[in-house]
């Protein structure tokens, strides 16, 4: 791993704080490397649900190739 340093509000800082101090997070990093690991999830399922989307709109454009979402049972 690689060490950085970093500036943030001191608001924000105080409510990490706080979560660590509520026992949410062993500590200030853990927290901060949380919130970059559920970001980075949240921006790969963002760019699923478009590749999704594209796709339906693909196969509602060729229904004789492919099934559009809305067609689906699930």
């Amino acid at each position: 791993m690689v060490q950085v340093q970093l500036r943030i509000p001191e608001r924000i800082v105080r409510e990490i704080d706080g979560w660590v101090a509520e026992g949410r997070f062993r500590s200030r990093s853990d927290a901060i490397k949380t919130i970059i690991t559920l970001y980075e999830e949240r921006t790969k399922t963002m760019e699923f649900f478009r590749m999704l989307m594209k796709r339906s709109r693909e196969a509602e454009e060729n229904p004789h190739v492919l099934i559009p979402l809305d067609d689906l049972d699930v």
